[in-house]
């Protein structure tokens, strides 16, 4: 699991299941932007790894997302693999390395870690998690215990979003506990 803030907050969560190689995933980008525009800090962005079948380099391109979440640009990173889903279907996994390469990561570290499987454990307990939730395809928002399928269509996805964030966020501020837990 990737976290878009390094220390534990208490911001409401808005998990986003992704699949690097998916084109929806990459529209959905613009409801990402927004939202981190409209919030700040004020909700936590985390991506979650839930790589398609159906997408052969997608496995490998979570685990390149956490290389890069390593080297500290996990978002930069996913978001730029996301505006390449047609080069990754095409080329394979050396786009994954040359992504790196042009934002100025340690590409080496991304064939190794690649090449070695460290980060497989993550990618597979994502996909295990989304898979126990009900997650059936990407992108899957799930926000206080709400899922919210995208890959069905994104049309009023970010309203809905809004709306659940903005009623946690004026809770918190009457002092209430905070988003309720998933079992």
């Amino acid at each position: 699991m990737s976290n878009s803030s390094p220390a534990p907050s208490t911001a409401p969560v808005l998990e986003i299941w992704c699949d690097l190689q998916c084109p929806d995933c990459r529209t959905a980008l613009d409801d990402l932007r927004s939202l981190r525009a409209r919030y700040g800090d004020r909700l936590e962005l985390r991506l979650r790894h839930f790589p398609l079948e159906k997408n052969k380099h997608a496995f490998a391109a979570a685990q390149a997302a956490e290389e890069a979440w390593e080297q500290g640009r996990g978002w930069p990173y996913a978001e730029a693999l996301l505006g390449r889903v047609e080069d990754l279907a095409r080329e394979g996994e050396p786009v994954l390395v040359d992504v790196a390469r042009e934002m100025g990561l340690d590409a080496e570290e991304f064939d190794t870690a690649l090449i070695d499987g460290r980060h497989i454990l993550i990618v597979d307990a994502d996909q295990a998690e989304g898979k126990a939730i009900g997650v059936t395809g990407t992108p899957t928002y799930v926000i206080d215990g709400e899922r919210l399928d995208g890959g069905k269509s994104q049309e009023g996805l970010r309203e809905r979003i809004e709306e659940i964030a903005d009623r946690l966020l004026a809770g918190q501020e009457e002092g209430w506990p905070g988003p309720r837990q998933t079992p």
